[in-house]
């Protein structure tokens, strides 16, 4: 027989592993730390601008190859900005949406005005740093189980982002050699990513 004292002791066993178990099975709409909220606030504001970059490519592009691509990843990024916003109260979105917005529209439709090269080196130097971004949070959640299903969000959403920048990539490689204000707006695209996420986190 199990003594009392054992049972108290077992019974302090169960309810440990039951307050684990609930934690593994945090779902979208449960309360998040507030750095887990400050990492899907940057997120989010980002599947908005990626919304609104393909927007802004499929208001200016003519060539039937660049709209096909535009509207399927359209689809995508609107499908992630879904699952993120799953995750994010409302009352955590950035309260610089409307930048984020025009700043993501303005991203597509400017190399969209110059063609398809511009617009495909444009997509692969965003997604260079989506990736990276991605990347950084899961790192940050590997070793918390109770993160288990946000990560794996993150993880379906950081491959999509991937294979935009690859199929990208391939894409431009059809196209003559970069010039360097293509090269300097690529690299000039990364660093206003970079310097976003950062105020992203804070407002």
């Amino acid at each position: 027989m199990v003594s009392e004292s054992a049972a108290v002791q077992l019974t302090g066993v169960d309810k440990a592993q039951s307050f684990c178990a609930s934690r593994v099975h945090l779902a979208p709409g449960d309360l998040l730390p507030s750095w887990v909220f400050a990492h899907l606030r940057t997120d989010h504001a980002g599947e908005v601008g990626a919304v609104c970059i393909y927007q802004g490519v499929l208001q200016f592009a003519r060539d039937p190859e660049l709209l096909a691509f535009a509207e399927h990843h359209l689809a995508t990024e609107q499908n992630h900005l879904r699952l993120i916003s799953g995750w994010l109260p409302s009352d955590q979105y950035s309260r610089l949406l409307p930048l984020w917005r025009l700043a993501g529209f303005l991203t597509g439709a400017l190399p969209a005005l110059f063609g398809p090269k511009a617009v495909y080196a444009t997509i692969e130097a965003v997604e260079t740093f989506v990736n990276h971004h991605y990347e950084e949070q899961i790192l940050a959640m590997a070793r918390q189980i109770e993160f288990r299903n946000l990560r794996q969000t993150l993880l379906d959403c950081q491959a999509d982002e991937v294979a935009h920048r690859d199929e990208a990539a391939a894409a431009a490689q059809g196209f003559s050699q970069s010039g360097w204000v293509l090269r300097a707006w690529c690299t000039m695209v990364g660093v206003g990513s970079k310097a976003a996420v950062n105020l992203i986190r804070h407002l």
